[in-house]
C-alpha cells in the first residue's frame, strides 16, 4: 500500500493527490502536521530513496529559512538532521510518497509516472 504524506494547505500536495486520484492509484493519506515522521521512519525512507538527506528538507519553508538551515545543515551530522526533521512536519519536503521499496520526496509528475505506471 502506498502512503501519501501531505500538508492539507499545500498546493503541491493537492496537485499530487489529484494526480493519484485521476490515475486511479490507491493510497493511504497522512497529514504531516498531525502525524509527523519519526526518526526511524526518516532513516528508513532516506535509505530506501538513495537520495541525499537534504532532499527530505522543505528548503522553501519558513521554518527552514528562520532556522537558517541552509548554512547549518552542512555542519550537522545525519543523526542531528534526522532528529531535527522529526521535530516538525513542516521541515519535511512534501508531498512524500512512500511505497514498499521506494520513496519519492516532492511531486515531479514524470518521476511519479515512471515509478507508478
Amino acid at each position: 500500500m502506498l502512503t501519501l504524506i501531505c500538508y492539507p494547505k499545500c498546493s503541491t500536495c493537492a496537485k499530487a493527490q489529484r494526480w493519484m486520484d485521476d490515475n486511479g492509484i490507491k493510497y493511504e493519506y497522512r497529514d504531516i502536521k498531525l502525524n509527523n515522521p519519526t526518526v526511524e521512519e526518516l532513516k528508513k525512507w532516506h535509505d530506501m530513496s538513495g537520495l541525499p538527506l537534504k532532499r527530505f528538507f522543505n528548503t522553501s519553508g519558513l521554518i527552514y529559512k528562520n532556522l537558517q538551515l541552509k548554512d547549518k545543515l552542512p555542519e550537522m551530522s545525519e543523526e542531528e538532521q534526522y532528529a531535527l526533521l522529526a521535530t516538525d512536519g513542516m521541515l519535511v519536503k512534501r508531498p512524500l510518497l512512500v511505497g514498499d521499496d521506494f520513496v519519492l520526496p516532492g511531486f515531479k509528475e514524470s518521476e511519479w509516472e515512471k515509478k507508478l505506471k
